[in-house]
């Protein structure tokens, strides 16, 4: 749930503790409380930058109506970190809400899939520790990426066991090289 303060600090204590030199954490967050999780998170990280998905799918209830615009914030070890490639600090998702309608916190794998081809490398470990459906995990086994997730509820963590387990990892990756098929 991202409204209870406490997993943010707590977040922030273990990200400070295992990230590495120039490591970097994305953290959704609930609009009202922006000012609170960033006063938590700093200082044992540092904030770059808030960064935004709009959706134009299912939306989230707010306290006072939809919200249509979720926030990611940007925090660093060392104030180092950069993006593999450039992003805009908007993001479009036309496939908001939940895989297969289940889980209404689930962000849309385009916009995950996006932001981790930016924030890291294949041989990156991807920490998840609110990971739901699974949509994290999933994204980071179809980019060659270790992950590590925890979900607090049995059920949903099955279904996002299942839905990791039936993600294909691609059949193939070539890096910076061709692939020498021994054909003349």
């Amino acid at each position: 749930v991202y409204d209870r303060i406490e997993d943010y600090q707590w977040l922030a204590e273990t990200a400070k503790r295992v990230l590495k030199p120039a490591g970097k954490i994305l953290v959704w967050q609930a609009t009202p409380l922006l000012a609170k999780i960033i006063k938590v998170m700093e200082p044992p990280l540092q904030y770059v930058w808030t960064m935004h998905m709009q959706k134009y799918g299912p939306c989230y209830p707010g306290k006072s109506g939809i919200c249509v615009i979720t926030q990611c914030l940007w925090f660093d070890k060392d104030g180092q970190s950069k993006t593999n490639k450039k992003i805009a600090d908007w993001y479009g998702a036309s496939q908001g809400g939940a895989h297969n309608g289940q889980y209404k916190w689930s962000k849309p794998e385009a916009v995950i899939r996006h932001w981790l081809e930016a924030f890291s490398q294949p041989e990156d470990i991807i920490f998840d520790p609110f990971s739901g459906l699974g949509t994290v995990p999933a994204v980071c086994r179809g980019l060659s990426r270790s992950y590590i997730g925890f979900e607090i509820d049995p059920v949903v963590a099955d279904k996002a066991r299942e839905r990791v387990a039936n993600t294909n990892p691609p059949l193939f990756v070539v890096q910076n090289e061709q692939l020498d098929m021994g054909i003349p």
